[in-house]
């Protein structure tokens, strides 16, 4: 049953229910039946607008019979790359180091992703694009997605060599996406930067009742943007930024997001100190249970569109919230 076919019989039920004790009231009671045309002619234009208005961005549309998502988050080490699957349609977002092209290609072709819908880098930075050129080198892309088209690092030139004929798409914010039975949004970047952190895609995915954000590395800045803009970002799952950096997830962005789950792609004992113990005690404190590649490896979450259920390659039960693993002080 679709979402605005649930809303129109809530609403034809109220209007039921007021019309029922309206008539039932005996007249001589005027005041109380006059307390009851509110709530009648509220019931009233909320179900005819349901016919005028979009209702699925109030409830979303119920996945088909049959139909699955997973996000694997690949561990890459101090770098990001996800692996989105949908009803045969794939999408990746980043591919790590340059270093970890053949990892990057090895892990597409166990997966049997020969041909990817969607790949996504998300910013130039070569922690992001330097591994898409391994991936493109296994599998093929229709829709490349990036915030610029030019970039001076060999790692970017080898990225647009091997799209090959495939353009780059600047995306907008608003612009939205099909990925098998899931959608997503371009959520930002909002505003030209000079900090190509903040220039960051951040996209929002939608797979029934459940929802994920991608960040890239989006700094305070780029977070404040998009929460200015009044884009939706509460997420079921939230890909966090900048690998747990104090750069990003600011207390204020993440109470816009209210994730119930965060994962982090991080490097262990990475000299960057991430992820910095502000941030694991900002997720502590929203109380979202975190994954974290630098302790529990590769993690793939599945979403039946309801809930989401976590698979991890080690360490299932690792404090990842712990201060003690803080500002790159995990070493595996």
């Amino acid at each position: 049953m679709r979402s605005s076919d649930v809303i129109r019989m809530l609403c034809a039920a109220v209007l039921f229910l007021s019309l029922a004790l309206f008539a039932f009231i005996p007249g001589r009671r005027r005041r109380g039946r006059r307390k009851l045309l509110i709530p009648l002619f509220v019931s009233i234009f909320v179900f005819l607008s349901t016919f005028f208005v979009d209702t699925s961005v109030l409830l979303p549309e119920p996945v088909p019979e049959g139909s699955s998502l997973q996000v694997h988050f690949i561990d890459v080490g101090q770098a990001d790359c996800s692996l989105v699957l949908c009803d045969g349609d794939a999408m990746l977002i980043d591919g790590g180091n340059v270093a970890d092209s053949d990892l990057v290609y090895a892990y597409l072709k166990e997966e049997g992703v020969k041909e990817l819908d969607y790949i996504v880098c998300t910013h130039a930075h070569e922690d992001h694009v330097g591994g898409l050129a391994g991936a493109l080198n296994y599998a093929s892309a229709s829709t490349a997605l990036c915030p610029v088209e030019e970039y001076d690092s060999n790692a970017f030139r080898d990225f647009i060599s091997y799209l090959g004929d495939t353009p780059i798409t600047v995306p907008n914010p608003g612009d939205t996406y099909d990925l098998g039975s899931a959608t997503f949004t371009i959520l930002g970047p909002i505003a030209d930067s000079d900090e190509p952190n903040n220039t960051s895609i951040v996209l929002r995915l939608e797979y029934g009742d459940t929802s994920f954000l991608f960040t890239g590395d989006a700094e305070y800045s780029e977070e404040q943007d998009i929460i200015e803009s009044g884009a939706i970002l509460e997420s079921t799952v939230l890909k966090v930024g900048h690998h747990g950096s104090d750069t990003s997830s600011s207390y204020v962005f993440l109470r816009e997001v209210m994730p119930e789950y965060a994962v982090i792609s991080v490097g262990a004992g990475n000299s960057y100190g991430h992820p910095s113990e502000s941030v694991l005690s900002r997720l502590n404190d929203l109380g979202a249970v975190t994954y974290r590649t630098d302790m529990q490896g590769t993690i793939i979450c599945e979403s039946d569109g309801n809930s989401v259920l976590f698979q991890v390659s080690k360490n299932a039960e690792a404090d990842t919230l712990s201060p003690e693993t803080a500002d790159g002080r995990y070493s595996g």
